[in-house]
């Protein structure tokens, strides 16, 4: 097995890897060790590594099976299970956690810095069983008893004058199928039993409860999320490797380059159907995923 040296970011989340190459196979133990780190610090970091798109699809691998790159989004030319994360296509300036609109979203992914802007460009990643932790005991008790409709097809409130016919056009290959799936607002990972709010900016709606009043309640939760403390401001740097718990944490892009040339390319891991407090699962609305993932025992 390979000796790990894992040093802590901050106190609630990331921490950086080194004593592993990624580009490398690896054996059993140490990815045992690697999901370990992961359910530890939720965001891992590997610097140095000298990764294209067959390698960053060949670590991904360790830690399960792959889902294509995305329900309704183009995957990199010849490589159907990587995402280009482009500035060309918009930013994803908005907290989420990937593609919890479908029954079983990734359990985890990967980003590899492809091409930086020379300023800006930092990706935020929240931990979610920490906000979980900070809620009021009142608020946990409500949290735990609700489910929230996550979709893909929403009003993004963009202004009007901001949709040109391109911005317009992704938009529709985004929402070209429809999902809704209703998930655990406090999904329990399992792995570590931890509870964590499963919510993000796909989760539109509490069932039961109007626009509005879901409005509200789902942004008093998403303010713990996103509490400072519990938020891992990675800068970029060339021949990076980020790996993150998608169960367990949201993140958001920011849109802070003036528009120049960002390039990320994203492998996610096939997920599990999340399972909230009452050991009740997800259930699917409308849209079928059976194209883009498989679900993962």
């Amino acid at each position: 097995m390979t000796s790990l040296d894992i040093r802590k970011v901050t106190a609630t989340i990331g921490a950086h890897v080194f004593g592993v190459d990624p580009a490398e196979p690896l054996d059993p133990d140490t990815v045992t060790a690697l999901r370990e780190a992961l359910n530890t610090h939720k965001a891992l970091v590997f610097d140095d590594v000298a990764l294209d798109d067959e390698g960053q699809q060949a670590f991904a691998r360790h830690f399960g099976d792959l889902t294509t790159a995305h329900p309704t989004v183009a995957a990199v030319d010849g490589a159907p299970n990587v995402l280009p994360v482009d500035s060309e296509q918009g930013s994803a300036n908005h907290w989420h956690t990937d593609v919890t609109f479908v029954l079983n979203p990734p359990q985890a992914s990967t980003l590899r810095s492809v091409t930086l802007p020379p300023y800006g460009g930092e990706t935020l990643i929240a931990n979610a069983a920490a906000a979980y932790r900070q809620l009021p005991e009142p608020l946990r008790r409500l949290a735990d008893g609700l489910w929230a409709e996550h979709t893909n097809d929403y009003d993004y409130a963009v202004p009007t004058e901001d949709i040109d016919e391109e911005r317009a056009a992704q938009r529709a290959r985004f929402t070209s199928i429809t999902y809704r799936t209703a998930h655990p607002v406090v999904r329990v990972h399992p792995l570590t039993g931890e509870r964590g709010l499963f919510i993000g900016g796909f989760a539109q709606r509490i069932v039961g409860l109007s626009v509005g009043e879901s409005r509200r309640i789902l942004d008093l939760l998403q303010s713990y999320v996103t509490r400072p403390e519990n938020v891992l401001r990675h800068r970029w740097s060339p021949n990076q490797l980020v790996l993150f718990d998608n169960r367990i944490t949201q993140h958001y892009a920011v849109d802070n380059y003036d528009r120049l040339p960002r390039r990320l390319h994203r492998v996610t891991v096939a997920g599990d159907v999340p399972v909230g407090v009452e050991g009740k699962e997800s259930w699917s609305v409308t849209g079928d995923a059976g194209h883009y993932t498989p679900v993962a025992a």
